[in-house]
């Protein structure tokens, strides 16, 4: 990358209000980092209590998700890594916080983690609350142990639809990406 294109990044991170951005592999300690020094910017920011809140909660849901859903093996080779890597990034625009992540998706998982957020996007504050608890009295786990509760409650904290796109890469993955807003 040249000094050109830095300072073009910096410029583009301030237009667009980017608070805290990585790119990489998701580890325990770096969820530990990144929510420390968001709880920090978040207390010094002029913004109502619940407001803070529930930003920090969709930016805890947000990163867990991106944690839980790489493989159990801490030794990638170069391709392999850029498979396991995810992008996150908190924006701020007027009165909006904005949580968005990218991750690579296996290709056969597409159709169902689509399937699961349009379920999520077509139901009602109320009805989300009793889908939530439907999800969480089935007692069904994932092979990473989760319930899949993520995005029903990415959905409840943030209080608005879920945007989300996937993007061709090969025949075998889709980069998933996801726009939360918070208001």
């Amino acid at each position: 990358m040249s000094l050109k294109n830095i300072y073009n990044l910096y410029k583009t991170f301030e237009q667009e209000n980017i608070l805290l951005s990585f790119k990489g592999v998701v580890t325990a300690d770096l969820l530990t980092s990144i929510l420390q020094i968001m709880e920090s910017k978040l207390t010094y920011m002029e913004e109502s209590p619940k407001l803070k809140k529930k930003v920090f909660n969709v930016m805890v849901e947000c990163l867990q998700n991106l944690y839980h859903h790489l493989d159990d093996n801490e030794t990638f080779d170069s391709e392999e890594l850029e498979i396991k890597s995810a992008l996150f990034f908190i924006a701020r625009e007027d009165d909006s916080f904005y949580v968005r992540t990218g991750n690579y998706i296996e290709l056969d998982k597409v159709e169902m983690l689509e399937q699961r957020i349009q379920k999520i996007n077509e139901l009602e504050k109320d009805e989300l609350k009793k889908y939530y608890q439907e999800v969480l009295n089935n007692g069904m786990r994932s092979e990473k142990g989760t319930a899949g509760l993520g995005m029903i409650d990415i959905a409840r904290k943030s209080g608005n639809k879920l945007e989300y796109q996937f993007s061709d890469v090969n025949d075998k993955y889709r980069f998933f990406s996801l726009n939360v807003k918070i208001d």
